[in-house]
């Protein structure tokens, strides 16, 4: 692809539209993965942590979530978890989003970040979101993220958000064009189309969890960006 064609997708991309095309020709696969090497080909931890707190600090008053967007999730977890009395939030940076989630639905929301930035912050607790915390087992009624694009194990995480949720729980995905293959690089590590991203998680879940419903706020992203919420719960088995 020349490069004022890619720059004319990614234009047209960025601003919601997606535009069909032959990944082998094209050489854009519609699911991208950054690859976190060592010198001797083995995963890089130290090295993707460091990245990520490094970004963390430089675009610390940088915020993509807001208010009109999780106020229409928390209204949808009003609606259909009444009962709802213990939120968690992941890669929140600065903590807006557990402290609208709050505010709105009037229950404690916590959020995290690997950063150590997070101390900085009320209601955040630094942690790697692919972590299993015992504590958090089975112990909220929604988990919310914007940030999965930043997961170097994507499968890992949302198993791991997974098990945080209590019986009738969902999890939160809040995905725009941003978060597409054509956006990943070496900060922001996973990028899938948002057409594809249900069926990555059925295959990832062999039956465990599902894609139950994808919401469409009224609103776009201040850019301009359309936004989808996927919902993602456990499934019976």
């Amino acid at each position: 692809m020349k490069f004022l064609d890619k720059l004319a997708l990614k234009y047209l991309k960025a601003r919601g539209h997606y535009i069909p095309h032959d990944k082998n020709s094209a050489g854009i696969s519609d699911f991208f993965l950054y690859d976190y090497k060592a010198a001797d080909g083995t995963f890089d931890y130290e090295r993707y942590r460091k990245i990520q707190e490094d970004g963390n600090k430089r675009k610390i008053n940088n915020v993509w979530a807001d208010q009109q967007t999780i106020d229409f999730i928390a209204d949808y977890v009003k609606k259909t978890n009444p009962d709802a009395s213990r939120g968690l939030c992941h890669g929140v940076r600065r903590g807006n989003e557990q402290k609208w989630f709050s505010e709105r639905l009037g229950i404690e929301v916590i959020g995290t970040d690997i950063s150590e930035t997070a101390k900085d912050f009320p209601n955040t607790v630094q942690w790697d979101f692919h972590e299993r915390n015992p504590d958090w087992v089975s112990a909220f009624d929604f988990v919310y993220t914007n940030s999965h694009d930043h997961a170097y194990d994507p499968q890992k995480a949302i198993e791991a958000w997974i098990d945080q949720l209590k019986s009738g729980g969902a999890v939160f995905l809040e995905h725009t064009m941003a978060h597409s293959e054509m956006s990943a690089n070496e900060m922001d590590p996973f990028g899938v189309d948002p057409r594809l991203l249900p069926f990555l998680i059925a295959r990832w879940s062999q039956g465990r969890y599902a894609v139950t419903e994808v919401l469409e706020p009224p609103h776009t992203k201040s850019n301009g960006m359309r936004i989808w919420i996927f919902v993602i719960r456990k499934t019976e088995m």
